[in-house]
């Protein structure tokens, strides 16, 4: 039956890591898509005015890119995102780590 409970904790384990790991794949993933997809949606917006997509292009990246400088100007902006990605990866570990304690209570 202790096989069977370490087993259980270890799919638990496992199962956290996963989730933890998939929250910071898409944290850091929105920080690099945000800015393509606000080119994406003024290339668009001006396709509606009439601006051929091209010609969009060439004017909306250099817009999006003074945004993401004045972003990146923003005094400890850009480090407190960094920081909050960084502490999601220490709370994952402390939670996985939480679980070899729970398998060596499982195996006295």
């Amino acid at each position: 039956m202790k096989k069977v409970n370490v087993a259980l904790v270890r799919l638990l384990q496992f199962v956290v890591f996963v989730q933890f790991t998939f929250i910071v794949i898409v944290y850091f993933g929105a920080l690099v898509l945000l800015p393509l997809d606000a080119i994406a949606l003024l290339i668009k917006l001006m396709a509606v005015i009439g601006l051929h997509g091209f010609i969009a292009a060439l004017i909306s990246i250099p817009a999006v890119g003074y945004l993401c400088l004045i972003v990146y100007k923003t005094p400890n902006l850009c480090k407190m995102v960094v920081d909050n990605g960084i502490e999601l990866v220490k709370t994952g570990k402390a939670k996985v780590e939480g679980f070899n304690e729970i398998i060596e209570a499982v195996k006295a």
